[in-house]
């Protein structure tokens, strides 16, 4: 009874980081073609700023959503402080601007599918049918 008992408790203690861990998909505009993860990382730090031979333009969730912190952790390797850190660094020197923020994965879904170029990540549960993924995790 007592094995039970601890069981379901580290169960319950460990099930909301399970639950808050969803796959990522990156989704592109139609005319982007897949790619890789050091150039998502490399787009997502203002290094390259295309995608075979394709501008690109790379958009992040809001600071503190939680899925823009399971992008940048597990994606870019980087805490939500590193990667502001490093982009106020790139900005004082005069190498580009942060990726443009938008609310919601909705609001991703919307750009990527109207603006030629476009690249954001979604959870996967909101891949919506005929979108172009670029990239799965």
């Amino acid at each position: 009874m007592q094995l039970r008992l601890i069981t379901l408790l580290a169960l319950w203690a460990i099930s909301p980081k399970l639950m808050a861990e969803e796959a990522l998909v990156l989704i592109g505009h139609s005319m982007l073609q897949k790619t890789d993860l050091a150039t998502i990382q490399r787009l997502y730090t203002g290094r390259v700023l295309s995608l075979n031979l394709q501008s690109a333009t790379p958009l992040n969730l809001l600071a503190g959503d939680p899925l823009r912190q399971q992008f940048l952790s597990s994606i870019l390797g980087q805490s939500e402080e590193q990667y502001t850190g490093y982009w106020l660094v790139r900005r004082y020197i005069g190498k580009g601007a942060p990726p443009q923020e938008v609310a919601s994965p909705e609001d991703i879904i919307r750009i990527v599918g109207s603006t030629p170029g476009a690249i954001g990540y979604i959870p996967l549960s909101k891949l919506p049918p005929g979108a172009n993924v670029i990239l799965r995790r």
